[in-house]
């Protein structure tokens, strides 16, 4: 603004951050010097400390309760676990030995699992199912739609069948009878897991002794249904499953007050869905149907509007006379769409022409081939669940997202269909949700609002911003109760310098790469990492001239220093400074660091120095 230069030190690139706001809205620029962009941060810190302030106390609370420790492993668990018809991937094996672990500890569990849609969430959670009810305790899953409880109650069912574990499920489609009969059993404790859609959380569902939530896909809930799992989870072990998180979800667990397990790994002979985005015509629909059929397998359209999904479903008959074609939506009454469903799932009708009641966690080896109607008015996270439920066995599946031309949509319905088309391969569900910050702006991290000064100061910032603050009510308002994890020190400390430390010109010509290079040193936090990037320089550019060298060993000082506890430490005429914190009311002040600092003046007064300057307490060596 006005032709003002900011110069920036190379040890201090690791400032800058690229500005990710909302999409598409320019950030406003403020004055160099001025006022207002310090008080945007405080103003903004305040207001993330208060949210955070909430999540440390659930956090708290869930720390400060005592749950139930379970016992380790019984035979009948290792039995189920070899029963498994696949063979374990390395992810899905780490993801359950950790909820495992952590159901053996008193602390309740609050565990999210992340793992892209088909890659095997779901054994996980059957096995920490079972692990709870070998210990005589109940368990809920809670579902977002009623098609899944009956899909999760099949696989449950057929894979517990030779252990001695009852499973029941409830939702809209069983009879006031046999609704009531599940609830009995379930409060006198004859039914040991239990899967249901949101009614498993009305007031009339009583447990007898519940010991375990699992909830699947978390993000699909309400706000009031979040509300009474708050409520519940203070005491009770959680395991969350997610295929794309949230970006709230990702915050949180980016924070580090949930636990998170990522699946990454594909099960073996998997391959990736072929995403293609098409206008809508007849030859791309009925080419994809007859090749589908022609492979004997089964395709999914999606439509979602109940008003003409009848004319959908006409129209594909008279593309492709010789298919069966079977209507499914949310509409429809309950017993007819349950057989709907199964008749699919059986391989009686070949095109399944349904609304987003298929998105969640269908599991119809059969079907790979899915035409999205309409693409461009879908969200992100939904698009890569759709898409989740082609491509389950070893086939190549097909996803076609059909949209008026990309010239018409707006920019933010372009990037989501570019990104799905861009992330198509195995695993890519935590990229889209990075994608997802990226083009909504990112949430408020536990209210439903979603909050302005994301797009004020960027997501970068906010995310550090935020560590601030939780660090900050880490040290001060619950030092209690995060008395073992934190160690007062400051983590980001500025070094300057008058010599000459740099990659010299004549070492490393181009400019960008100069600067791609100090970023990158910049970021490393580990010995092994410096090493190693000193050992690339030289490979690239021939062994390191003396600036270079030094430039690598001021990151060692750095680190020194922060672990110290300097906020920043000066260079000059032959003399290092050290400059303590400048809050006086920081815990720091208490810490054994500093005791450590001040024996260590005591015995070394003559080669350090120790005084205030300006109101800040320095440390000075002389060379």
């Amino acid at each position: 603004q006005n032709d003002d230069v900011l110069y920036v030190s190379i040890h201090s690139l690791h400032r800058i951050a690229r500005f990710t706001g909302k999409d598409g809205t320019a950030p406003s620029l403020h004055k160099l010097g001025g006022t207002a962009w310090a008080t945007q941060k405080s103003r903004t810190k305040q207001k993330v400390k208060d949210i955070a302030r909430e999540l440390i106390q659930l956090y708290a609370a869930r720390k400060a309760s005592n749950g139930f420790a379970y016992s380790p492993d019984t035979y009948m668990q290792h039995e189920l676990e070899a029963s498994f018809l696949y063979e374990d991937t390395p992810d899905q094996l780490k993801a359950t030995q950790d909820v495992k672990a952590d159901m053996e500890q008193l602390m309740p569990m609050d565990r999210l699992i992340c793992g892209d849609v088909g890659f095997g969430k779901t054994e996980v959670a059957l096995r920490a199912a079972f692990k709870a009810v070998a210990d005589n305790k109940q368990v809920a899953i809670l579902v977002p739609t009623t098609i899944l409880a009956l899909q999760h109650y099949k696989t449950f069912r057929d894979r517990l069948h030779d252990f001695p574990c009852r499973v029941d499920y409830i939702n809209r489609f069983r009879s006031s009878q046999q609704l009531k009969g599940a609830l009995k059993e379930l409060s006198e404790g004859k039914t040991d897991i239990i899967i249901g859609t949101h009614r498993l959380l009305s007031k009339d569902v009583v447990f007898n002794n519940l010991g375990l939530l699992i909830v699947d896909e978390e993000q699909k809930f309400g706000v009031s249904s979040k509300e009474k799992l708050k409520q519940l989870r203070v005491n009770i072990d959680t395991l969350t499953l997610t295929a794309t998180p949230i970006p709230r979800t990702l915050q949180f667990s980016l924070l580090g007050a949930r636990d998170l397990s990522v699946i990454n790994t594909a099960p073996p002979n998997r391959q990736p869905v072929q995403t293609e985005i098409r206008n809508f015509s007849e030859a791309v629909i009925r080419d994809a149907i007859r090749y589908e059929i022609g492979r004997g397998g089964q395709v999914f359209v999606v439509h979602n509007r109940v008003q003409n999904i009848m004319d959908v479903a006409g129209m594909i008959k008279r593309f492709v006379p010789d298919a069966t074609v079977a209507i499914g939506h949310g509409q429809m009454e309950g017993k007819k769409l349950e057989q709907v469903m199964l008749d699919f799932i059986e391989g009686d009708s070949d095109v399944l022409v349904a609304t987003t009641i298929i998105e969640s966690g269908l599991d119809i080896p059969n079907v790979n081939t899915i035409i999205i109607n309409d693409a461009h008015h879908y969200g992100l996270s939904e698009l890569h669940q759709l898409r989740g439920r082609v491509g389950r066995s070893n086939k190549k599946a097909f996803c076609y997202l059909l949209s008026p031309p990309l010239s018409a949509l707006t920019d933010e319905a372009r990037r989501r269909l570019k990104s799905l088309e861009e992330f198509s391969d195995l695993g890519s569900g935590f990229n889209i949700a990075m994608r997802d910050l990226d083009i909504r702006g990112a949430g408020n991290l536990l209210g439903g609002e979603q909050s302005g000064f994301i797009a004020d100061i960027g997501y970068e910032m906010y995310q550090k911003i935020l560590d601030e603050a939780v660090t900050e009510l880490k040290e001060k308002e619950f030092a209690g109760l995060y008395e073992e994890t934190t160690t007062p020190k400051n983590s980001d400390c500025v070094f300057e310098s008058d010599l000459e430390i740099m990659l010299p010109v004549d070492y490393v010509a181009n400019m960008p790469e100069r600067i791609a290079l100090y970023k990158e040193l910049d970021g490393i936090t580990r010995d092994e990492e410096l090493t190693e990037f000193s050992a690339r320089l030289t490979d690239r550019f021939g062994a390191l001239p003396q600036p270079a060298l030094e430039l690598v060993n001021t990151v060692r000082l750095r680190w020194l220093a922060a672990s110290i506890g300097f906020e920043r430490i000066l260079l000059k005429n032959n003399r290092l400074t050290g400059y303590f914190p400048t809050d006086p009311q920081s815990s720091y002040y208490q810490s054994e660091h500093f005791g450590k600092v001040l024996k260590y003046i005591q015995v070394n007064a003559r080669m350090c120095r120790m005084k205030e300057i300006s109101g800040k307490l320095t440390l000075s060596f002389d060379g």
